[in-house]
């Protein structure tokens, strides 16, 4: 637990000077128009923007704003891509990195590319739309999904999964299922539910955060302020990530004055660096840790839960030495951090995608909640579950049923608010729809923003399984890796609005379940329209002979009235735009121990332990960038890690050092999936036998074997070979 000296330290002037640089290429009043307009960031799901003002968070705290929602707005206020550019073939467009796409502009013309062609043509609208109405006409719905990504709004995102259903398919899935989705299965089978049982108000009280495989220097800047104001009050912060993150050890926190002018403020008072895939021992030696000194929340236990006895079981029976080999930890550290959450009052515990990216991501959420139950920190102020969502709408769009399953109360009251009949049959997740079209059983498909390309594993297989659908529709605000790779067939690609453009308010849901309103009204380009609209000309195309008045939906305040009488806890969604008053969702866990479960009592439970590391073998975990967003890439540095090349593998200097290496050499890293060639090598704090590569590029060596139980793909923990010049 050693703290580095010599890192770079996270945020800082740099950060202040990139943002100023990204203002002045964008232009001041555009940029003082985007971020002041009452319109949620577009980044993260931390929560910033709506109704208190465009820079201000759930707390009022302003100023508000950070890099991700400023590299956002970068892209969203490009000029127009030139009309010249549709000049070129697919496999010139192919050639251009993910940076140099995103940085072609806005695209504000329908695009089509017939099967037969490897150009796109801009088309009208009514030629894209009727295009597209056609392909699924066509198709049978079985042989279709639809797939949103979480930046699109409730609204969007109710059509969207209406529409899917009223065509005839449950093929209705979201970006969760690459990211959050063990989280939710998780923390369904430990207290209930699947979201935050923490209000961002919450961390002003908590005197001890766990962050878990997460790095939110980089992917959620705002977190960290949080994390330094729990450092000022005494309290403690605990991370626990292989790598050794500079912005989690020091950050300089730019809105703040003091931290810039002495180099930043120490963030991790803790910081456990284990074997990549060993979370659940390093849960356990915790566990154990907080057992052995009787540290225990008793009474909680007894009154609030049940199963403790098979977890105390297999904490007292598991042996140090199992867990120091599995984790790579001395025990000594474990016990130290036990002893501090010992004498803690109130413990949030964050994770990220670290935790939820593996074979076993649901039980690595699972052991989390464990330790959390084990001293009474859920259900109470100041203390809870906080999974770090990654995009600013994700925990909304499967909130308003862009999920393959409903419940069969959400089904009904969906069927008499529009007077329709609708499928039963379960639909598929994610990577089960990829898979169905690397088959060939699947002939149509609509895709709401994101890269489906990028964020599915194993590159070769993402790449033919789209190239085998006959027909896709996308809507995006810009052209991505995803509309250049696996595009055969015919392909139409509809622009629409970015979030403060839409032409009717919006609401977008944060991590901590609460319902924000966007404004929208910002006119930027004439030829863009909002997804709403998009989906309801599809859906009077598509589905002609409908009980109800399609076109009202392109007003969201219609499409609000509806959710509120079909969603359960979204009733407040109704007034939300007169009353201009955001909400949390009702019915969710918060401050008081009433768990959604069969016996209302929060449930332990008890997994197996992951293997020990083979030390003829590498790990490696993919890791995105400071200078990116989900599979968007607006740097080709990353600054926090001090790599100039998003082609590099980050090891320990004693392994590079053991393969005769040195910096900068040349490798090939090899995984039973496919093979990064002349990859730069770089040193990097990491345990001996873990190494790391930046996603998407790494998704070459990533693999379709996912969590059994979420489906989640595990991209952070895949066995490689590297291979030297030497």
């Amino acid at each position: 637990m050693s703290k580095s000296t010599n890192q770079p330290i996270g945020g800082g002037f740099k950060k202040v000077l990139y943002t100023l640089d990204t203002v002045r290429r964008i232009g001041p009043l555009n940029a003082s128009k985007a971020l002041s307009s009452n319109n949620t960031c577009k980044a993260c799901g931390l929560g910033m923007g709506g109704q208190q003002g465009g820079m201000v968070n759930e707390l009022g705290e302003f100023p508000s704003v950070c890099n991700k929602s400023v590299q956002a707005h970068s892209s969203d206020i490009q000029p127009a891509i030139p009309a010249q550019i549709f000049d070129h073939t697919i496999n010139e467009l192919q050639e251009l990195s993910g940076r140099e796409l995103d940085r072609l502009g806005r695209l504000t013309t329908p695009l089509l590319k017939r099967a037969d062609s490897d150009k796109y043509q801009p088309v009208s609208w009514d030629q894209a739309l009727d295009c597209s109405a056609q392909a699924f006409s066509q198709t049978d719905p079985d042989n279709t999904f639809f797939y949103s990504s979480g930046r699109s709004s409730n609204e969007a995102g109710f059509i969207f999964q209406l529409l899917a259903r009223i065509y005839g398919t449950n093929n209705v899935t979201n970006c969760s299922y690459y990211c959050h989705q063990a989280t939710s299965v998780g923390l369904s089978t430990t207290i209930g539910t699947g979201t935050a049982t923490v209000e961002l108000a919450d961390l002003s009280g908590a005197d001890m955060v766990f962050v878990m495989g997460a790095n939110p220097a980089s992917n959620h800047p705002r977190f960290i302020h949080q994390l330094k104001a729990v450092r000022d009050r005494g309290g403690e912060v605990v991370v626990i990530n292989p790598a050794k993150e500079s912005g989690l050890v020091k950050f300089a926190v730019p809105k703040s004055p003091r931290s810039l002018l002495k180099g930043g403020d120490e963030i991790a008072s803790f910081y456990l660096q284990p074997h990549i895939g060993s979370d659940v021992a390093v849960l356990l030696g915790l566990i154990k840790a907080v057992i052995e000194i009787d540290a225990v929340d008793h009474e909680f236990i007894q009154s609030h839960t049940e199963k403790f006895a098979e977890l105390q079981h297999q904490a007292v029976t598991t042996t140090w030495q199992t867990i120091e080999l599995i984790t790579g930890i001395p025990r000594g550290e474990l016990e130290s951090v036990a002893k501090a959450y010992s004498q803690s009052k109130n413990s949030v515990f964050a994770w990220g995608m670290g935790l939820t990216h593996h074979t076993n991501g649901v039980e690595n959420v699972e052991y989390v909640a464990n330790l959390a139950l084990l001293r009474g920190m859920v259900g109470r102020p100041y203390a809870g579950l906080l999974p770090l969502r990654g995009h600013s709408n994700v925990q909304g769009i499967g909130t308003i049923g862009v999920k393959p399953v409903l419940t069969e109360q959400v089904m009904a009251a969906m069927e008499a608010e529009f007077d329709i009949s609708l499928p039963r049959a379960g639909g598929l997740d994610t990577l089960a729809s990829l898979q169905a079209a690397h088959n060939k059983q699947m002939h149509a498909a609509l895709i709401m923003g994101g890269n489906l390309y990028a964020a599915t594993p194993d590159s070769q297989f993402a790449s033919q399984a789209l190239s085998n659908i006959k027909h896709k529709t996308f809507l995006t605000t810009s052209i991505n890796s995803g509309h250049v790779h696996g595009v055969d067939g015919e392909v139409v690609i509809l622009p629409v609005t970015a979030r403060d453009e839409e032409w009717s308010s919006t609401t977008q849901e944060s991590m901590f379940n609460y319902v924000r309103l966007s404004d929208g009204g910002i006119t930027r380009y004439d030829s863009v329209r909002p997804e709403s609209v998009i989906l309801a000309e599809l859906m009077t195309r598509l589905c002609p002979d409908l009980p109800f008045d399609v076109s009202a939906f392109k007003d969201h305040q219609n499409v609000r009235d509806a959710i509120a009488r079909v969603v359960p806890g979204m009733s407040d969604i109704k007034d939300i735009a007169v009353a201009r008053r955001e909400f949390h969702i009702a019915g969710r866990i918060k401050h008081r121990p009433e768990f959604n479960t069969d016996s209302n009592k929060a449930q332990f439970v008890v997994n197996e332990l992951p293997p020990q590391p083979a030390e003829t073998e590498f790990r490696l975990t993919t890791i995105r960038s400071e200078g990116q967003f989900n599979s968007i890439i607006y740097e080709e540095k990353d600054s926090y890690r001090a790599t100039n090349s998003r082609w590099s593998v980050l090891m320990n200097i004693e392994d590079i050092t053991a393969l005769g290496l040195r910096v900068g050499d040349k490798v090939d890293i090899q995984s039973a999936n496919g093979e990064m060639s002349e990859v730069v090598v770089c040193a990097y704090d990491i345990p001996r036998g873990n190494v790391m590569a930046y996603y998407p590029e790494a998704n070459i060596l990533t693999s379709q074997i996912c969590d059994p139980r979420s489906k989640t793909p595990a991209f952070k923990n895949i066995t490689v070979q590297i291979k030297t010049y030497v």
